[in-house]
């Protein structure tokens, strides 16, 4: 991703707020960045200081012998979890049995799941979808393809398989800093690079399971959160007020379970 030089600073609901205020959202959802339980309840205490901050998906590890005591005590104070299995060494990572166990005790508490992905992993998730068809799971940044023709044939037939789950979403997020972002515009990238993706994305999931994602503060490495903002209502313009609303915050809120503040 270049140089991270700008993502070493604090990044606080002080900043986030006039930013999503100036392009027309009333809250927000806060989502983990740190796989650790103490950025876990940073959030929840920023959350509880910020009343546009809707809600929390924090981390926990799936796999911790106290899990279901874990997952209990976070009741009330976040919504789901999520885990970086984009950054895993092993792939079938989240196909161990240990693993699979976190999972189905998340039902127990009706937590979400946020499932950050690549390419490469999709195949596991149409599994994990098809094992636990009661839990509901989000497809982070489109599963982080690569944004290029080559890229396109090797993402296409597994996500949009995987969007034939009705248990599973997907969040129109992270894709400035996933593909050229060095002098970029903005319109160009819209029309050749991301339309593609976001198009099928569209056709596979319906307006009713997108749901678009800023992925700020990292997005700051390639555009501003004006930016991203502009690349998904210059791709929705064409769709009709119901469907604009949804994949700009109602189908977000539905997953998540909160209501405007």
């Amino acid at each position: 991703m270049g140089d991270h030089a700008i993502l070493k600073q604090d990044y606080l609901p002080a900043h986030s707020e006039p930013c999503l205020r100036d392009n027309g959202f009333h809250g927000t959802i806060a989502v983990q960045a740190r796989q650790t339980s103490g950025e876990t309840d940073f959030l929840i205490d920023l959350k509880s200081d910020n009343e546009f901050i809707m809600a929390v998906v924090g981390w926990t590890d799936l796999m911790a012998d106290n899990l279901l005591i874990v997952l209990s005590n976070y009741q009330g104070k976040v919504v789901g979890f999520r885990h970086q299995i984009e950054d895993e060494s092993e792939l079938d990572f989240m196909l161990q049995p240990k693993f699979k166990r976190g999972l189905r005790m998340l039902g127990d508490y009706q937590y979400t799941f946020d499932l950050l992905v690549r390419t490469q992993h999709l195949e596991n998730c149409v599994r994990i979808a098809d094992e636990f068809p009661d839990q509901p799971f989000v497809i982070d940044h489109l599963g982080k393809p690569e944004y290029s023709s080559p890229g396109f044939d090797a993402w296409h037939s597994n996500f949009t398989e995987l969007a034939k789950r009705q248990n599973v979403y997907c969040k129109l997020s992270g894709m400035v800093t996933e593909t050229r972002y060095q002098d970029w515009d903005e319109e160009e990238l819209v029309i050749d690079e991301f339309l593609p993706f976001l198009d099928s994305a569209l056709e596979a999931f319906s307006a009713d399971r997108l749901m678009f994602g800023s992925d700020w503060p990292v997005c700051s490495l390639a555009a501003t959160f004006d930016e991203v903002c502009d690349i998904a209502n210059a791709f929705i313009k064409r769709l009709s007020t119901d469907e604009q609303e949804a994949i700009m915050g109602n189908t977000a809120a539905s997953f998540y379970h909160v209501n405007e503040p």
